[in-house]
């Protein structure tokens, strides 16, 4: 496994994102306006060869137009072809959204040849065809060290006063995750509205918006995905007694900031995520007031420039924002990661102590523990005949296909994961061909990676190894036999958290000189408010279900970061992450190394920084802080056009005049070192600030990475103030053999005091071409 992660990283720049999880959202207005009330048709457009196109503009002259929405609607619609420009309806019809808060352009209904003649205009800068962006689809509170009347959250009141907007598929309101008990009103800066009728919205659900496509259907952003439910309660629901999934992991389920407000923009809807629609609704939640945005979404790497949540969420770190985003499901290759952006959190996925058990006992005696939502209570312990679904046919019946099975009555079947058939929609063709039972085993590349899933039938999910061994069972004997021994919650599992399969690997792609991702959470099982009941329930609205991705692990880091940003309103977004990070864990509940789905030390592409530590991250000691202005010289540093950097910062750029610095040069929590020369060593400046006891003294503790040497100046930092900086110098040295052992390093740069220990991590790369 190791071998092949190593070549696969070695032809990072050849990989593309892999996108296994496809499941998609759809768009709201807030803050913006929505410039037409109708829509072309669909057959209307593909006729007429025209297509939605993001523009990108400069800022008009001040003089000719005034900063209003009206006057900035007139710049944009100055773009358009004349053939249109002077009729209203034909305006109305064209023109999709403004946008005014995090971008400077709009996105319109275009052909090909009308883009062209747009690009001779003074002002434009450049323009690109509307993408389709997938989704990245109770205990883990108490898991984060999160307690009732104790620690952070007390301390942050359960995040009161913040307001978390959540980009995804609507929401269930009504669900009791989204009662406002408890929950004062919002803060009067709010500015945002509430398209569900009666009193759905509350002190806890205080917007609701509907983003699809330039439309305003008028319609309410309800959930018929369960997507946009999960993640909102995951990150800001309020306390529910009682909750299960099929009477399992019982207790009290809650979202990281339980007394936080909730915003939810409905940007998805099956046919996929909008990328005009997201950025429309970024622009309406900056406008809205919203303090914490959270985007469980993404497509795959592209320049900043050219990356509609990366420009949303620089304007919306320029208001004091902060943005979460998942790092993607495409794991565990390497180069696979969504929103690299150093502006935002990019949030990998792994377990919690707790799992569904479901244990597959053969007939030689041996038993190899699995997971299952389902835990059939009526099912016989009694040895069933066990049959391979792919003995004797071809690789779509070992994958269980639908359709594919026959002659399984009453048998428990072996089915192999993947071939882009649902885990679930697996279990469903054994039931229909009269299976009595699945046990599902995993690819090769998923390793020891299980899921607890809500299946249709008796079943558990093991891992590659243990259906190796299950094969070599069946193929032992003539009479194969086995069961399902169904155990229930099981907590404590000493190997958590364990990096999943699926989350996504760095190295970033669009800007490698940025350790990517920066930080992983929960994302494997995670139990969360959803539309229905998935077990047949009928007598309560406290519906909840088991999800994974990385999806479900960017909303728990949404959720603390409205914790931290009540504890600490002065902090700024890289200040928040910047505390998130350096207080990370590296080591699992065991006190070992953090393993991955091979139980092997993950690598720092798959854990960042490590995983979210709330407590430690209220009182970091220390911080790294960027200012928005900081980013410029890094992205002039990236070769990007001056016209290019405006798209993203919406002001005018000389990169001649502002400097250019290494990517390795912004002051981010970790380093990222790529070697080309190794006949010299690199220097990069960090400055910290002090956010601890005012007379602190912290120590420089070094590992190494690999066979790089490091000198740091100075080696003992002294702070008298509280908000004092220090800035220090690192220099890495190649020494000999450097790069030619592996083909990359990793170690630590630690400062530590009597009270603290702030960590930033090290990746470093060759790219030497030896």
């Amino acid at each position: 496994m190791e071998n092949k992660k190593f070549v696969a990283l070695q032809i990072i720049y050849l990989l593309g994102l892999s996108l296994i999880f496809c499941l998609s959202v759809a768009i709201t207005d807030g803050g913006m306006r929505i410039l037409h009330p109708k829509a072309e048709s669909e057959a209307e457009e593909e006729n007429s060869g025209m297509q939605t196109y993001i523009v990108w503009v400069k800022k008009p002259v001040r003089r000719l137009f005034s900063e209003s929405h009206e006057h900035l609607e007139s710049w944009y619609k100055s773009f358009l072809p004349k053939s249109f420009a002077n009729s209203k309806e034909v305006m109305d019809q064209r023109m999709v959204y403004a946008y005014h808060h995090v971008a400077t352009g709009f996105a319109a209904k275009l052909t090909a040849e009308e883009v062209k003649e747009m690009e001779t205009k003074d002002g434009f800068i450049s323009a690109h065809q509307d993408r389709i962006l997938p989704l990245h689809t109770t205990h883990s509170p108490n898991f984060l060290g999160l307690y009732q009347n104790l620690g952070l959250w007390k301390g942050s009141d359960y995040g009161e006063g913040i307001i978390i907007g959540v980009l995804d598929t609507g929401i269930t309101p009504g669900h009791p995750s989204f009662n406002d008990e408890g929950v004062g009103p919002p803060p009067a800066k709010w500015k945002g509205k509430c398209d569900f009728n009666g009193t759905f919205c509350n002190n806890k659900l205080i917007g609701a918006r509907s983003f699809q496509g330039g439309k305003t259907t008028g319609a309410p952003p309800v959930d018929l995905e369960g997507h946009g439910t999960h993640t909102s309660s995951t990150a800001g629901g309020n306390f529910v007694k009682g909750a299960n999934v099929f009477g399992m992991a019982k207790g009290t389920a809650s979202g990281m900031a339980p007394y936080a407000h909730l915003a939810m923009y409905q940007v998805c809807s099956e046919q996929g995520c909008s990328e005009s629609d997201i950025v429309a609704a970024m622009d309406t939640a900056v406008a809205d007031g919203v303090d914490v945005l959270s985007l469980s979404l993404g497509g795959g790497s592209a320049p900043f420039y050219a990356d509609g949540i990366a420009v949303g969420a620089f304007g919306a770190i320029q208001k004091g924002i902060f943005v979460s985003c998942s790092a993607g499901n495409s794991g565990p290759f390497y180069g696979s990661l969504s929103n690299e952006a150093p502006w935002i959190l990019t949030v990998g996925a792994s377990t919690i102590d707790r799992s569904i058990r479901a244990t597959a006992k053969l007939g030689n005696g041996q038993e190899y523990d699995g997971e299952s939502l389902f835990q059939d209570k009526n099912f016989s312990s009694n040895l069933l005949p066990l049959v391979y679904a792919g003995a004797y046919s071809n690789d779509s019946t070992a994958l269980c296909d639908v359709g594919t099975l026959n002659g399984v009555e009453g048998k428990v079947v072996l089915c192999e994961r993947g071939g882009g058939i649902g885990r679930i929609a697996k279990g469903e063709e054994v039931k229909r061909a009269g299976g009595a039972a699945m046990i599902l085993m995993n690819e090769d590349t998923d390793g020891y990676s299980t899921l607890a899933d809500a299946h249709a039938l008796p079943a558990t999910h093991v891992s590659y190894a243990a259906g190796v061994s299950i094969k070599a069972y069946i193929n032992s004997t003539s009479t194969p036999m086995a069961t399902i021994l169904f155990k229930g919650t099981v907590i404590g599992d000493q190997n958590a958290p364990e990096v999943t399969s699926f989350s996504s690997r760095g190295p970033s792609m669009a800007s490698p000189g940025i350790l990517k991702p920066d930080i992983i959470g929960p994302g494997v099982s995670v139990l969360a408010a959803w539309p229905v009941s998935v077990d047949n329930g009928t007598e309560s609205t406290a519906t909840f279900n088991m999800v994974s991705g990385t999806s479900m692990s960017c909303p728990h880091l949404s959720g603390i970061a409205a914790l931290l940003k009540s504890s600490h309103p002065d902090w700024s977004p890289a200040a928040i992450k910047s505390a998130m990070m350096t207080t990370a864990d590296v080591a699992n509940l065991g006190g070992k190394p953090i393993v991955d789905e091979t139980l092997t030390p993950a690598d720092i592409f798959a854990t960042g920084a490590g995983h979210i530590n709330p407590p430690k991250a209220d009182d970091p000691g220390l911080i790294y802080d960027t200012k928005p202005v900081d980013y410029i010289p890094y992205l002039c540093g990236l070769n990007y056009t001056d016209n290019q950097i405006q798209i993203i910062t919406q002001q005018t750029v000389k990169c001649s005049e502002v400097g250019v610095i290494p990517e390795a040069q912004l002051n981010y929590p970790s380093f990222s070192i790529i070697f080309q020369d190794l006949s010299q060593s690199q220097a990069y400046t960090r400055t910290v600030t002090n956010v601890g006891p005012a007379n602190s003294t912290y120590n420089l503790d070094l590992m190494l990475p690999g066979k790089i040497g490091m000198s740091v100046n100075p080696a003992q930092l002294k702070f008298t103030e509280v908000g004092q900086t220090i800035t220090y110098q690192a220099e890495f040295i190649p020494e000999d053999g450097a790069g030619k052992d592996a083909p990359f390093y990793q170690g630590y740069l630690r400062w530590f005091s009597d009270q603290h220990s702030v960590t930033s991590p090290i990746s470093v790369i060759f790219d030497t071409q030896q």
